[in-house]
């Protein structure tokens, strides 16, 4: 495919684009789609969210990494992006570090509880 295709339309056609292919477990063009998004709106956390998750389950985890660091900068107390990047380094063997963002997440999302839960799954499907 061209990189024209990657590009072409508007930010929301390129986000549902991305999205479709996400679902199709078609990571790796989620992740090209969603690469140009973040570029042109890095303050949008979806994107970000998104584009770590292709990463992660195309075993891209140093950019899943990167781009959770990026979210959690921008936004401290963005639980899912925490339990992502604890995941994440589970997967890493990064075991001491991830604890520590695994133990944020819990002590944010005592009050959460369902929700968590359907946060962790997201991550494993």
């Amino acid at each position: 495919m061209e990189d024209t295709y990657y590009e072409f339309g508007t930010p929301a056609d390129r986000w549902d684009r991305a999205q479709m292919f996400f679902e199709a477990k078609e990571y790796l063009t989620a992740a090209r789609i969603l690469g140009g998004l973040v570029q042109e709106v890095p303050e949008q956390v979806a994107p970000r969210l998104l584009l770590a998750r292709a990463y992660y389950h195309s075993a891209r985890l140093g950019k899943a990494e990167t781009e959770l660091r990026e979210v959690l900068e921008r936004n401290p107390v963005e639980d899912y992006a925490r339990l992502m990047l604890g995941r994440t380094l589970e997967r890493q063997g990064r075991q001491s570090e991830a604890d520590t963002h695994l133990r944020m997440v819990k002590a944010m999302a005592e009050d959460l509880g369902p929700e968590l839960l359907a946060q962790e799954q997201r991550i494993q499907g």
